[in-house]
């Protein structure tokens, strides 16, 4: 089954059951995957919003079905060259969104998100890395 990174946005709206059509239809039959960055924003909002035990089994259970996609040195690699390339553009990146991207590109894994122009930059990275 072909894996697929979700950002943090398409993985909130996931687990909230809110995804729109078009993109939940270009999901089936892919295997969610998220960052090892999107799980620490996932707990970071459920521990800022205090989440009772209800919500956090909904989180965990929706984790069960999701990969995560881990640190390495690869992606630690990536994030310096994207992040880098960024800033020597004057188009400075968030950090969190450099590191979503530097996973899936490491992984050579497609992106999911809401937020194309947010992304656009590492895309063009990608192009470039080919």
């Amino acid at each position: 089954m072909e894996r697929v990174v979700l950002d943090t946005d398409v993985a909130s709206l996931s687990l909230k059951r809110r995804l729109p059509s078009p993109l939940m239809t270009r999901l089936i039959g892919k295997q969610p995957c998220i960052t090892f960055v999107t799980l620490g924003e996932l707990t970071q909002w459920a521990e800022l919003r205090q989440w009772g035990r209800r919500n956090r089994e909904a989180l965990n259970a929706w984790l069960d079905g999701v990969i995560v996609v881990p640190y390495t040195d690869d992606v630690a690699i990536t994030w310096g060259q994207v992040s880098a390339a960024a800033i020597r553009r004057g188009r400075p990146r968030p950090a969190n969104d450099s590191w979503i991207a530097a996973c899936a590109l490491a992984y050579g894994l497609p992106l999911a998100t809401m937020n194309v122009k947010d992304f656009q930059d590492f895309v063009k990275r990608a192009g470039a890395r080919g």
